[in-house]
């Protein structure tokens, strides 16, 4: 039987990059940490870390961390029926995009107790290989799947809108968002993984526009993007659930009314756990019932 000290060890140095972050999230001394890494490695006869900057798991390492994290939820799952293991709070470690984050997923994590999250932010397009990886127990994402072993459930579609400041568009679309408007105007772009623009752009200008490419800003932040719109830094997609106060109030203006982009979202979770994350599963369908478009 594996050693569940070791593991936690093995998981927290991959998850936070080093050996003193993880000793100090463990509550113990760097070198006690590299002593449990290192029986680990010696029980399962190969390398689990690559030492470096940051320390990242081997995919042997991957798929004890994975055994890991099944463990715990497990366990956490089993304390339900015999209330007294009472093991705590479970870590859940889920990926997330950030427009998710920020305007409807809060809310269900709020209402569901029992776990310690343990968000990575990455784009929907992408966020899938991190459960494919098996670096978390679920994901939001746009791909429906089937991912082997995982189960998925349709959650709605989250609405953009194409928008910027009115003095922005004055400037730089006086005709509208033509291609040459569009292939000259300043876009803000959340990161080399974010395509929404690109997707909205083909759409409406048949690929003329994408052809030839856009100037844009790098802003890592949904929030942050409603803020720069306003300002007249660049246009760029929003959810219409962020822009809908500044689109009444005029200060956001619509670039395409008649051409909202509706991005579908699923959920994805491993099969083994499922049982432990399903009170999460609950409260995320309830909140996407709420918040997102629904076939």
């Amino acid at each position: 039987m594996l050693d569940p000290a070791q593991l936690a060890a093995l998981a927290a140095i991959h998850r936070r990059g080093s050996f003193e972050r993880a000793a100090a999230e463990l509550h113990v001394t760097p070198s006690a940490l590299s002593q449990r890494l290192k029986a680990l490695e010696e029980r399962i006869g190969t390398l689990l870390i690559r030492r470096g900057t940051p320390c990242t798991a081997t995919e042997a390492g991957l798929r004890l961390i994975r055994h890991h994290d099944e463990v715990v939820l497990l366990e956490q799952a089993l304390s339900a029926d015999l209330p007294g293991i009472a093991p705590g709070p479970a870590s859940l470690r889920i990926a997330v995009n950030a427009d998710s984050l920020a305007t409807w997923v809060i809310p269900a994590l709020a209402a569901t107790p029992g776990f310690l999250y343990d968000i990575v932010i990455d784009d929907q397009d992408v966020s899938q290989e991190w459960l494919r990886r098996g670096e978390v127990a679920a994901a939001i994402t746009s791909h429906p799947g089937p991912l082997q072993g995982c189960e998925t459930v349709a959650l709605g579609a989250l609405r953009y809108r194409a928008t910027a400041s009115p003095a922005f568009i004055e400037r730089w679309m006086p005709q509208g968002p033509t291609p040459l408007a569009l292939a000259q105007a300043p876009a803000l772009t959340f990161s080399d993984k974010d395509r929404l623009q690109h997707h909205w752009v083909d759409r409406l200008t048949d690929g003329q526009a994408s052809r030839a490419g856009f100037p844009s800003h790098r802003l890592a932040s949904s929030h942050g993007f409603v803020d720069a719109c306003r300002a007249g830094l660049g246009w760029c997609l929003n959810p219409e659930v962020l822009a809908a106060p500044y689109l009444a109030d005029g200060s956001l203006a619509d670039l395409a009314p008649d051409h909202p982009l509706d991005v579908a979202l699923y959920w994805q979770f491993a099969r083994l756990t499922a049982p432990a994350t399903a009170p999460l599963t609950r409260a995320l369908l309830a909140a996407a019932r709420l918040s997102l478009r629904q076939p």
